[in-house]
C-alpha cells in the first residue's frame, strides 16, 4: 500500500512527486503531444518572412535557434504555471496541470508585421503586447464583459480562416517556392529570361512530390484522428509528419546538412534585438486579450474534468498573468508568443493524471531540448510540404472551436447579427487589399490584418446590440 501512495496513486492528486520512472512516462507523453503544434508556428514565420524579404534573412542556422529558444521558453513557462509565484494577493501561475506552448493564435498577424517590418519589429510586439494580456489577468472582471463568447469565437473562426491557406501554401511547396513561382511567372510573361536556380526552385511549387507528401501526411492524420484510441490519437498529427518525412527522403527532398552540420550543444542565445512600431504592437496587443480568454477556457476545462468545479478567480487570473510573463520572456529570448495548450489540457481531461510533478517532467524535458541543436535541426530540415499536411487540420480545428464558442452564446437575432455585421464588414472588407489601400489611417491599418478587424467590429456590434435582459433578470440570446 506504501508504493501505491509513493507511486501510481500520486499521479492522480496535484501535489506529491511520484517515482521517475511513474513521472517521466507522463510527462513525455504531454511533450510528444505537443512537441509539433510548439514548433510549427516558428517554422511557417520563418519560411514566409525569409521569403517576402526576397532572401534568405532567416539562416538555418537562426531557424534552429529560434526553435531551440521556443523549446526553452516552453518548458521555463509551463514551470510557472506549475509553481506560481505569489506577490500580495495576486499569483503569477495558476497552479494548476498547464503545459504551455506556442500560440497559433498569432501566426496571421505576425506573419503580416515580419513581411513587411521584419523580425525586430516582431520581437518587439511581442514584448510590449504582452503586458495587455497581464493587465487583462490583474482587472480579468470589468475587462472580460467587453469579449463574450461570440466575440472570442468570431475572432477565432477568423484566425482560423486567415491560416488555413497558408497551410496549402506550405502543402504545395512552402512559401519561397510560391514566391519563387510567382516572380518566374511575372518574368515569363514578360519575355524575359528565367535563371536556372529561380526556375528549379519555382518548378518544386505544386510539384507531384510536394502535393503526394502533403496529401499523405493528411490522411494519416485523419486516419489516426478518426480510428485511433487514447495515447495513439493524441499523437495524430505526430504520426503523420513521421510518415511524411520518411516519405519526402524517399523523393531526396530533406537537405541531411542542416542535421549533421549542427552543433551537438549549444546555448539558446538571442540574435534579433527588439524594434517598435505602434501598428504591430496595437495588432498583437489585442490578440493577446484573446489569448488570455481562450487560456481562460483551457483552465476551466481542466479543473471541470479533473476536479469537478469551476476554476477559481485566483487560479484563472494567475494563469493569464503567468501568460504574459511567459510572453515577456519568450520575446526576449526570440520566441513567439505562448499560451496554455488545449491539446494538452484535453489530455488532462483524459487520462486524470493532474500530478504537476508528472507535467513538470515534460518542463525538464522542454528546456533540456532546448540546449540541443540536432533536435531544431531536424524539425528545420522538414520539407514545408510535410508541415502544410499536418497543419491544416490544426487550422481547421480552429474554425471549429470559434463555431463552438458561438454556439453557447446561441443563435438568436442577435447573435446573428453580430455574425453578419463581423464578417460581412471585418472580415470581407480586409480580404479586399485594392480597397483597404484606399483607406486613410488609422481605418488602412485596422482593415489590413483580418484578425485585428474582426476583433475591433465584433466588439463594437455586441456593445451596439445589448443583450436584452427580462425583468427577472436572465439574460436571453433570442432578442
Amino acid at each position: 500500500m506504501a508504493t501505491n501512495s509513493k507511486g501510481k496513486d500520486l499521479i492522480y492528486q496535484l501535489d506529491g512527486r511520484p517515482p521517475l520512472h511513474v513521472a517521466l512516462p507522463f510527462g513525455l507523453q504531454h511533450v510528444l503531444t505537443m512537441f509539433v503544434g510548439n514548433l510549427a508556428p516558428v517554422l511557417i514565420l520563418a519560411g514566409v518572412v525569409s521569403a517576402a524579404t526576397g532572401d534568405r534573412i532567416i539562416s538555418d542556422e537562426h531557424r534552429i535557434l529560434m526553435i531551440q529558444c521556443a523549446m526553452l521558453v516552453s518548458g521555463v513557462a509551463t514551470l510557472l504555471q506549475l509553481y506560481p509565484i505569489r506577490i500580495g494577493k495576486f499569483q503569477i501561475g495558476g497552479g494548476l496541470p498547464i503545459v504551455m506552448g506556442t500560440s497559433f493564435v498569432f501566426v496571421g498577424a505576425l506573419v503580416a508585421i515580419g513581411a513587411e517590418y521584419g523580425l525586430p519589429v516582431i520581437f518587439g510586439s511581442i514584448l510590449v503586447g504582452a503586458f495587455a494580456e497581464i493587465l487583462l489577468g490583474v482587472f480579468l472582471k470589468p475587462l472580460q464583459r467587453l469579449f463574450p463568447p461570440i466575440v472570442i469565437g468570431c475572432v477565432l473562426m477568423a484566425i482560423g480562416l486567415s491560416l488555413l491557406p497558408i497551410g496549402v501554401q506550405y502543402l504545395a511547396g512552402g512559401a519561397q517556392a510560391q514566391a519563387a513561382f510567382e516572380q518566374a511567372s511575372v518574368l515569363q510573361s514578360l519575355g524575359l529570361p528565367v535563371g536556372a536556380e529561380l526556375s528549379a526552385a519555382a518548378a518544386s511549387y505544386g510539384s507531384w512530390q510536394n502535393i503526394l507528401v502533403g496529401v499523405s501526411v493528411l490522411l494519416v492524420v485523419v486516419a489516426v484522428q478518426r480510428w485511433g484510441r487514447g495515447f495513439a490519437k493524441a499523437l495524430a498529427i505526430l504520426a503523420g509528419i513521421i510518415v511524411g518525412y520518411v516519405l519526402a527522403f524517399a523523393f531526396g527532398m530533406v537537405d541531411v546538412s542542416v542535421i549533421t552540420e549542427a552543433k551537438i550543444v549549444a546555448l539558446p542565445v538571442p540574435a534579433t534585438m527588439p524594434a517598435f512600431e505602434p501598428g504591430p504592437i496595437i495588432t498583437i496587443a489585442l490578440l493577446y486579450v484573446i489569448c488570455g480568454l481562450e487560456t481562460m477556457g483551457n483552465i476551466n476545462g481542466i479543473t471541470a474534468a479533473a476536479f469537478d468545479r469551476p476554476a477559481s478567480p485566483r487560479e484563472v487570473s494567475g494563469a493569464i498573468i503567468a501568460d504574459g510573463v511567459g510572453c515577456l520572456f519568450a520575446s526576449i529570448f526570440n520566441a513567439l508568443p505562448n499560451t496554455a495548450f488545449g491539446q494538452n489540457s484535453g489530455i488532462v481531461a483524459m487520462t486524470k493524471v493532474v500530478n504537476r510533478w508528472c507535467v513538470a517532467m515534460g518542463a525538464f524535458v522542454l528546456i533540456a531540448a532546448g540546449f540541443f541543436p540536432p533536435i531544431g535541426a531536424l524539425f528545420s530540415a522538414m520539407p514545408p510540404c510535410v508541415l502544410g499536411g499536418a497543419v491544416i487540420t490544426v487550422f481547421g480545428m480552429i474554425v471549429v472551436n470559434g463555431m463552438k464558442l458561438i454556439a453557447l452564446e446561441g443563435l438568436g437575432e442577435r447573435s446573428i447579427l453580430i455574425i453578419c455585421i463581423t464578417f460581412g464588414v471585418g472580415f470581407a472588407i480586409s480580404k479586399t487589399s485594392s480597397l483597404v489601400g484606399l483607406f486613410a489611417e488609422p481605418f488602412h491599418f485596422i482593415f489590413s490584418e483580418p484578425t485585428l478587424a474582426v476583433c475591433l467590429v465584433a466588439v463594437v456590434a455586441n456593445l451596439l446590440f445589448r443583450q436584452a435582459r427580462p425583468k427577472t433578470g436572465v439574460a436571453t440570446n433570442n432578442e
